[in-house]
């Protein structure tokens, strides 16, 4: 198995993915997340404010949540590795809007054979900016 880290394309194609599901995020567009995301019961996305054991509660809240930039303020740091041409991890570090907080996100992505990229796990949470030790 080839375990090859960054090869470009396949970092530029997991990227363009991300994009793609920010920016659904934003628009609200429901049909680009829920095809985000593994159709699974079991993929996980733990959010600020929900937690989605499985496809149908992850698409539950989608269809509840309002439209909008949502808690990000503004990008601090994104960071994607791939291992061969199958596997990625994002992990995007933010400002959250109107807080003192720095926001988390991570993404664990996988490519299947007769579905194309999924993710399958997914996580949001915040910190203070002052460290506790």
């Amino acid at each position: 198995m080839d375990m090859t880290p960054n090869i470009p394309e396949v970092v530029a194609e997991v990227r363009a993915l991300f994009e793609r599901y920010e920016q659904a995020l934003i628009d609200k567009d429901v049909d680009v997340l829920d095809n985000t995301f593994w159709r699974s019961p079991h993929t996980i996305r733990y959010a600020m404010t929900e937690h989605g054991y499985g496809f149908d509660e992850i698409h539950a809240h989608r269809v509840a949540r309002p439209p909008g930039p949502g808690i990000k303020e503004k990008r601090i740091r994104l960071e994607i590795l791939t291992l061969g041409r199958d596997f990625a991890t994002v992990n995007l570090e933010f400002k959250v809007r109107g807080r003192d907080l720095i926001g988390r996100q991570s993404q664990t992505w996988v490519r299947f054979a007769d579905v194309g990229w999924k993710v399958v796990s997914a996580h949001v949470s915040a910190m203070n900016t002052t460290p506790l030790w």
